[in-house]
Formats: C-alpha cells, sequence, structure tokens
C-alpha cells in the first residue's frame, strides 16, 4: 500500500482578513499566517487586498495594486516581511 504525497501545493483560493492571509490548497489543505507579515498588505484597504492573482501555476499569489507577491513556500517557512527603513 502506497500513499500519495503532494510536494507540490498549489493555491485554490486566497482570503485576507484583518487578522490572517489563508491560502487554500488544491489537496485540500489550507495555510494562514498573521497579516502582520506582509507590512503592504497590513497597509492596503479592503479592495486592495481583495485584488490579487494566482500566479505561477499556483505557487504564488500577487496583488497587482501594492505589488506584493506571496508564495506557498514563502507561507510554509518564511518570515515575516521587514518593513523598509526610511532614510
Amino acid at each position: 500500500m502506497s500513499t500519495a504525497v503532494n510536494a507540490d501545493p498549489r493555491v485554490k483560493e486566497v482570503s485576507v482578513t484583518d487578522e490572517l492571509i489563508t491560502f487554500r490548497l488544491a489537496d485540500g489543505r489550507s495555510v494562514s499566517v498573521p497579516l502582520a507579515w506582509s507590512w503592504r498588505l497590513s497597509d492596503a484597504t479592503p479592495a486592495q487586498r481583495n485584488n490579487h492573482e494566482i500566479i505561477g501555476d499556483g505557487h504564488g499569489v500577487h496583488w497587482p495594486d501594492i505589488d506584493e507577491d506571496l508564495s506557498v513556500e514563502g507561507m510554509f517557512n518564511g518570515i515575516p516581511a521587514r518593513r523598509p527603513t526610511k532614510s
């Protein structure tokens, strides 16, 4: 007996709330990170947060209004993005 493991998770749905960024994956799993992990999404309006497109055959998501990209791999293994310092 063998068990199939999907080592190539792909995004099927995206949601962004005031607290979480959540990717629902094609294999049925969900992965979430705190909204604070993306300062661009934290600063975005609800309309900007909802304007996204799944890219890279499901490997990531792009928010064109704020030029933000997040990947499934980054959601699993990443760390919060640092806000740039003002000079």
